[in-house]
């Protein structure tokens, strides 16, 4: 995942006084202690040479915090060691690293305008909003562009995010009047009120209708970080579900006698 420089040095520094601060005695004995914890061998040949995710490099015998922390090169594992440390990391969010994975190998284009969602949001928070409806409504009219589903696609390739979303919920049975449990019938109510509150904004409080200056604009980046948390989780969603429907196509060719 793509995270700030900047973002990474300061969460380095702060785990680094919250540490040294955290143990009264002992403290780069209990230091080290802490980061071996974090250690994960990777590989290890049958001579005894191992490989693992970060070394803990040390000076005059005792570890060098710091230049430890630099060297790592796993960006997330930094996030990590910070959650764990009760470190407020408000500028990271979990899902986005998923999906940017999910996206990145096969929905090039999605993944483009997902990315500059999430990359927009510190300074341009109602852009980022404009642009996770945008990659929200790729996803969803992806998937239903399924052969499985057997749709019109024409009919609804000029659909917005809301109205897609209805669409799709029928497809995979969680719509609120199907004959379900109340509790997935409130769920799928929750995802087609997100997505209408999304669109609402993406109307009405972006720059993405030309919007006059003198209204109201999104501007605060807490706002920005909700709209595409929640949607990275609804695409996580409809991800597998594809992937599920794609999964069931071909287990069905393979008991084809012919």
């Amino acid at each position: 995942m793509d995270i700030s420089p900047k973002y990474i040095m300061t969460l380095i520094q702060e785990i680094s006084d919250l540490l040294w601060n955290t143990f009264t005695e002992s403290k780069y004995k209990n230091v080290k202690y802490y980061i071996r914890k974090w250690q994960r061998v990777e590989y290890e040949d049958n001579f005894g040479n191992i490989k693992r995710n970060f070394e803990i490099i040390e000076k005059n015998g005792n570890i060098d915090l710091l230049e430890t922390l630099h060297s790592i090169e796993d960006f997330e594992l930094i996030v990590k060691m910070a959650i764990d440390l009760g470190i407020e990391t408000p500028d990271y969010i979990p899902a986005v690293s998923e999906l940017q994975n999910r996206l990145k190998d096969n929905y090039d284009n999605i993944y483009q305008t997902f990315m500059k969602a999430y990359k927009a949001v510190p300074d341009d928070p109602n852009i980022a909003i404009g642009l996770a409806n945008s990659a929200l409504e790729s996803i969803i009219k992806t998937i239903l562009q399924d052969d499985t589903l057997g749709l019109d696609y024409e009919s609804i390739k000029t659909s917005t995010l809301y109205g897609l979303t209805n669409i799709i919920l029928k497809e995979i049975s969680i719509y609120p009047g199907s004959e379900l449990p109340k509790e997935i019938k409130q769920m799928g109510s929750g995802i087609l009120n997100i997505t209408k509150a999304i669109e609402e904004l993406r109307s009405t409080k972006t720059e993405f209708h030309g919007k006059a200056k003198n209204e109201q604009l999104i501007t605060d980046r807490s706002l920005g970080y909700f709209v595409v948390n929640i949607v990275s989780s609804i695409g996580l969603f409809l991800l597998d579900y594809h992937k599920k429907i794609e999964k069931q196509e071909i287990d069905l060719d393979d008991e084809l006698p012919f």
